[in-house]
């Protein structure tokens, strides 16, 4: 299997971890926050699909745009103004599905020099493509400990399968 098509199945692969990890959950479970300090399960789920969006945007900026900006995009505002609580879990993940999809479709159809591309990120400066796509990648992996940790806290027998 080549490279590319390496990173566009391990991209795409967060999507099912996603889902496995909140499989099961009612919505008093994904709205509660055992753990104090740290957002509800259905926060996390809203975060990772705003998110997604996000970095699927510098993705495709990087890809069409010569000399792209890519904006930056405050966590802590997105979760304090987007009304997380009051969206639908399954919404939220079917934008994931569909955004990681759609985006390992277009990382499948690129030229291996393609992934050297750069864009401008407004706080980081340069990132290649690359870098953007191993970041979206382990965006959801880094946020699945702490699902687990919801579930542990409720008592919820974690799921291994998706």
């Amino acid at each position: 299997m080549s490279a590319v098509a390496n990173l566009a199945d391990a991209y795409l692969q967060g999507s099912a971890e996603l889902r496995a990890a909140v499989k099961g959950m009612t919505r008093e479970q994904l709205i509660a926050r055992p753990v104090p300090g740290r957002m509800s399960t259905l926060e996390v789920i809203c975060h990772l699909a705003d998110f997604e969006a996000v970095l699927a945007e510098r993705m495709k900026r990087i890809i069409a745009l010569p000399d792209a900006l890519l904006l930056a995009a405050d966590e802590n505002l997105f979760l304090r103004e987007l009304h997380y609580h009051d969206r639908d879990a399954e919404e939220e993940l079917s934008l994931v599905d569909a955004t990681r999809q759609q985006m390992a479709r277009i990382i499948r159809a690129l030229k291996p020099e393609q992934f050297q591309k750069a864009g401008v990120h407004s706080l980081k400066g340069l990132l290649p493509l690359e870098k953007v796509i191993q970041g979206a990648t382990n965006h959801i992996r880094h946020h699945l400990p702490f699902i687990h940790e919801k579930r542990k806290a409720l008592g919820i027998e974690r799921h291994s399968g998706g």
